[in-house]
């Protein structure tokens, strides 16, 4: 068994419909563990009977507290306990601050910030006692922010100083708290910015300051969500890892 696998475990994994969740979802499947997607939007369950027959799916919004303890919930009961919370539920609408409304910025920190929160709190009792890592999705926008993307970089920067105190709080129950950090990623959500005047501009942008001059793969940040799950990360917390082509170094 490498240190890098996951059997036996039991994992949530927010945002699993699709993109960088679903990708997600698929490579902790193949390394051996029970995973649980939830996503407010019903595709969820045909995306979990894609990724292999008897993966787990719940229909919650994790933007409110009983949706994220629903989510940790059916985790549990799938899982027999929960071992991994990947943070992965996240949205955006770019565009510039003063076009923006209070509307927008609460919808925005909801999905990318405080579906963090319930989560972490719905699912650290059990964590704790499975000695278990949470991993959270953020972006590189959190360190350098980003053109159109105010709230979304500040939201983003909410969870990276959360993640590395939570990881304080926690490390002497065994819980271990990181970060995933990545840049422009090909996803459905980069293909909707591609819609739009302010997205196009911002995608296009941020290939060209990519030193590798592409978009990430979801699966190439799973594999850093994967790593920072297993025992191969079992000295690791409170750390942010960027998976961005170096555009940020």
């Amino acid at each position: 068994m490498s240190a890098y696998d996951l059997v036996g475990r039991s994992v949530l994994v927010t945002g699993g419909a699709g993109g960088i969740g679903e990708a997600t979802a698929r490579l902790m499947v193949l390394r051996g563990a029970r995973v649980m997607l939830a996503d407010r939007v019903e595709r969820v369950r045909e995306v979990a009977d894609a990724i292999a027959p008897g993966t787990g799916w719940v229909v919650a919004d994790v933007c409110t507290t009983d949706g994220a303890a629903a989510a940790v919930g059916a985790a549990v009961a799938y899982g027999g306990g929960l071992d991994v919370l990947v943070n992965g539920a996240g949205w955006d609408n770019p565009a510039l601050f003063c076009d923006t409304s209070s509307t927008l910025w609460d919808q925005i920190i909801a999905v990318n910030f405080t579906s963090v929160l319930g989560c972490c709190q719905a699912g650290l009792p059990h964590l704790g006692a499975n000695r278990g890592a949470i991993v959270s999705i953020a972006s590189d926008l959190a360190r350098v922010g980003g053109w159109g993307e105010a709230v979304y970089a500040g939201a983003k920067a909410a969870v990276v100083a959360f993640s590395k105190s939570l990881a304080r709080e926690v490390a002497r129950d065994g819980v271990r708290v990181n970060c995933v950090s990545p840049a422009i990623t090909r996803t459905a959500f980069e293909q909707r910015m591609r819609e739009d005047p302010v997205g196009v501009r911002i995608v296009e942008g941020a290939i060209r300051a990519t030193p590798m001059r592409r978009a990430a793969e979801p699966d190439e940040i799973a594999e850093a969500i994967g790593f920072l799950a297993s025992d191969a990360a079992g000295f690791v917390t409170g750390q942010v890892l960027s998976v961005n082509g170096g555009v940020v170094m």
